[in-house]
């Protein structure tokens, strides 16, 4: 049995499986979540000319000055200013032709339509045209994810539209016979099915449209049944459950029985070691990869957490598909480490980074809780308090 892989190759290799899918024109409003396919590209300059950043007058060269008029947002003042001339303009507004400086209402004194200075006006105060972007700039690049501000910018840029890949399909198959499908009426022999709910969740929230399938019964008909069912239509197949080495674990089997081949089993990580990959020609051209994740709901959340969710942002056309580690200081000591490299579930107080007592994989109630893994290496040394560590960033709690 060969020796398992370091988490970054397994991820390597899955991505290289990957490619996304399909795109089309999608109305902006209606873009969030989705990855671009096309740059975006500005068919106006924002601003589209010089307008006022305070409440006040734009004057024209040195005063005291003649007000003779206002400049508002969406009704600008329509003749150019002489020297010595001003109007009432307010945030947004455009620069009347001819003002060169925004004297703030709380610099001014207005006495029988003369406008006099407490301060000098200033230039700074004036957006200028094109501060944001101009017209032919490329405002958001192909791999990016739509969300607010990107949709914000998109429509500043003019665009009501954008091209965009179609969002990638998902089965997640959940395996076991001690699996309750319904949480509320579940026996002593039986546990609630948590595993597929919550991979959907991270399906969804990584852009994919997850269609779930069981709890399948630990049986290899019915196992072979499910992965032949969810290959229709589906760009990756995630089974949870069943891939490890007990006499019950029937997903390798199953997987070559269906005519999977298998790229890569085990990884070198705590928890979530029995994660495999599998591959078969797909009708449609390319590859159905198939993904077999840990039973345990902890070792399930964090293998999809590495695997499934950067494996869907690469079929939804990610650029930069892998989470990002952040440095944090830890708010207490840690013991030495163990053999196998191990993320830790850990919530963030005043002093940093608090992993929960609890590390068991099927404990939820620290994974709830959490809201970064800690990245602890294999065989490391004991650690001090205030030690900065690399964290990853949860979707749990204060942090998003």
């Amino acid at each position: 049995m060969s020796a398992p892989l370091e988490l970054e190759e397994a991820q390597a290799r899955l991505l290289a499986m990957l490619e996304p899918g399909a795109s089309n024109p999608i109305a902006v409003n209606d873009s969030a979540g989705r990855y671009l396919a096309q740059p975006v590209v500005a068919r106006r300059t924002q601003p589209p000319a010089d307008l006022s950043a305070m409440d006040g007058y734009a004057t024209a060269s040195e005063g005291p000055w003649e007000l003779v008029g206002e400049s508002r947002a969406g009704a600008p003042f329509p003749k150019a200013l002489s020297k010595g001339m001003a109007t009432r303009i307010s945030t947004g507004a455009r620069m009347p032709f001819n003002t060169d400086a925004v004297l703030i209402q709380e610099n001014a004194r207005v006495e029988d339509g003369t406008l006099h200075a407490l301060e000098p006006p200033r230039t700074d105060y004036i957006r200028r045209a094109g501060l944001d972007f101009a017209s032919g700039d490329a405002l958001l690049d192909r791999g990016t994810r739509m969300g607010p501000a990107q949709i914000a910018l998109a429509r500043a840029g003019g665009c009501d539209s954008v091209v965009a890949y179609d969002s990638p399909r998902v089965a997640i198959i959940e395996c076991g016979d001690e699996l309750s499908e319904n949480p509320a009426a579940c026996g002593s022999h039986k546990i609630p099915a948590v595993n597929g709910a919550m991979l959907a969740t991270m399906a969804k929230n990584a852009g994919g449209l997850a269609k779930p399938f069981g709890p399948v019964s630990d049986n290899m008909a019915a196992l072979v049944g499910a992965i032949e069912e969810a290959s229709e239509g589906n760009a990756m197949i995630v089974v949870s459950g069943g891939a490890s080495v007990g006499p019950h674990d029937l997903v390798k089997p199953a997987l070559e029985a269906a005519g999977f081949t298998l790229d890569f089993w085990r990884i070198a990580i705590k928890p979530g070691k029995p994660l495999l990959v599998a591959t078969r020609p797909s009708r449609n051209g390319g590859d159905t990869v198939v993904l077999g994740l840990p039973g345990s709901p902890v070792s399930s959340f964090v293998t999809g957490f590495f695997f499934m969710v950067p494996a869907l942002r690469r079929l939804a056309g990610a650029i930069h598909c892998l989470p990002q580690a952040v440095p944090m200081p830890l708010a207490a000591p840690l013991p030495v480490g163990g053999t196998r490299r191990e993320f830790l579930r850990a919530e963030i107080g005043s002093d940093g980074v608090c992993p929960a007592e609890v590390q068991d994989s099927s404990a939820l109630v620290p994974l709830a809780r959490a809201q970064v893994l800690v990245d602890r290496p294999a065989n490391v040394g004991a650690v001090a308090a205030g030690t900065f560590v690399p964290c990853y960033p949860l979707e749990n709690g204060a942090i998003a």
